[in-house]
């Protein structure tokens, strides 16, 4: 079974490590607010354009990412806006993790 699975598990594992650096979802966040250039990325993320087009550029290959070239300057969006959704199961894990990790001090301080 887990074979002819194989390769839309590693599909997924793709998309997965495309998030998989802080400044990536930082901008996954902030597109979720709405499109925005690379300049106005740079600026919020306080790196160089480089930098932030090297995000990007990964993020448009996971799919994750739509561009718009206008000009001089290009304009990113989410392809699907759902992708948001992840991000609020990863909190539950982490505030499951808060929790059970609180529940363990409270144990040991007995």
């Amino acid at each position: 079974m887990y074979q002819t699975q194989k390769a839309h598990l590693a599909a997924r594992a793709r998309i997965i490590k495309a998030m998989g650096h802080p400044s990536r979802l930082f901008i996954i966040e902030e597109l979720g607010r709405g499109e925005r250039c690379v300049f106005d990325l740079t600026a919020m993320i306080g790196a160089d354009v480089s930098t932030v087009s090297k995000h990007l550029t990964v993020l448009k290959q996971a799919g994750i990412v739509l561009d718009d070239k206008r000009g001089n300057q290009v304009f990113y969006r989410l392809r699907v806006p759902c992708i948001l959704n992840f991000f609020g199961c990863v909190e539950s894990v982490m505030e499951a993790q808060r929790k059970e990790h609180l529940a363990l001090a409270e144990r040991v301080a007995r």
